[in-house]
């Protein structure tokens, strides 16, 4: 039994290497059609858990400069059975909504980038795997890396 277990743990350590290689995304299938998968390899840190990844998905598209816009939609996190490994879905950019704020109308269209309404989608920092997004052929996306100090501070009484 002991034995047994052994090599089930070296043989998922052995599994978890190759994958955080970014060189094997066999756990990763590869896009449907309509879809692209966008692939991030996150660099190695020390302390990893004092980071966040935010993602942020989106368009470019020509429009006002003025007004505050944002697509409809949603980041799905999925398990991939067999696996265990986590990897993101958005399976359709929604309507576009915005402010209506006037501006003037001799003023030209400018190119913006449009994100998912919403609060941050953060997740956990992780190098030794990547980060799998699947998205609707157009649509991009981007991130940021969120940082703090390992200290917390307490919170009062009241």
């Amino acid at each position: 039994m002991n034995l047994a277990l052994s090599i089930s743990v070296v043989l998922l350590c052995l599994g978890m290497s190759s994958i955080s290689t970014g060189n094997n995304l066999k756990a990763f299938p590869p896009a449907e059609t309509g879809m692209v998968r966008h692939v991030l390899q996150l660099p190695e840190k020390e302390n990893e858990s004092t980071f966040k990844v935010e993602l942020i998905v989106g368009r470019t598209i020509e429009i006002d400069e003025h007004n505050q816009y944002f697509f409809g939609g949603k980041i799905e996190e999925e398990t991939i059975a067999g696996w265990g490994f986590t990897r993101y879905v958005v399976r359709e950019l929604g309507p576009l909504g915005g402010t209506l704020m006037a501006i003037d109308p001799t003023s030209p269209p400018v190119k913006r980038f449009i994100p998912l309404r919403g609060e941050p989608y953060l997740i956990r920092y992780n190098s030794k795997l990547p980060v799998v997004l699947y998205l609707p052929e157009g649509v991009e996306v981007r991130y940021k890396i969120w940082t703090t100090t390992s200290d917390s501070q307490p919170i009062d009484q009241g």
